[in-house]
């Protein structure tokens, strides 16, 4: 891929960061939310982080309606660019939170694993929140995969 490509990929990446922010920033407007946007561009997705001061965001940071939110930005950024978009949404530090969470749920899955279980299934969860405990079990040492279809599709850890 030439330097160019990348230039245009990170731009059009940009761009349905800002056609997100415009979205969402409508969004907080009609309930009458006050909220700073960050927009980015992390690991080849468009990155929009939404904080706030106060508590304004408690009503919509729980991690369903921080999915619901995505899915809905995401449907708006694609009928305005054509294109369908793999744009994170992170509301309030929601998704750090939930990362916290997964790191738990990994680690209680480790200690079936030491207490002598062959493998460890976790329950089903987005497609984005599998390749975060992907990502959490490589960093302690184990293989993970995905099994099941739609909503269904969970991960397993198991050994080396």
């Amino acid at each position: 891929m030439s330097e160019q490509e990348i230039t245009r990929t990170v731009e059009e990446l940009e761009h349905e960061g800002d056609v997100a922010a415009d979205y969402i920033e409508g969004l907080l407007d009609i309930a009458d939310i006050d909220g700073d946007l960050t927009l980015d561009v992390k690991q080849g997705r468009p990155y929009v982080s939404v904080d706030a001061d106060d508590d304004a965001l408690r009503t919509i940071s729980d991690p369903d309606a921080v999915q619901a939110l995505q899915e809905l930005t995401r449907l708006a950024v694609q009928s305005k660019t054509g294109a369908y978009s793999r744009l994170i949404l992170d509301v309030g530090g929601s998704r750090d939170a939930r990362r916290q969470q997964l790191e738990r749920l990994v680690d209680a899955a480790i200690a079936r694993l030491d207490e002598g279980s062959t493998q460890a299934s976790l329950p089903s969860m987005s497609s984005y929140e599998r390749k975060l405990v992907h990502d959490i079990v490589a960093e302690r040492g184990l293989v993970s995969e995905s099994y099941g279809e739609g909503s269904g599709r969970h991960t397993v850890i198991r050994r080396a």
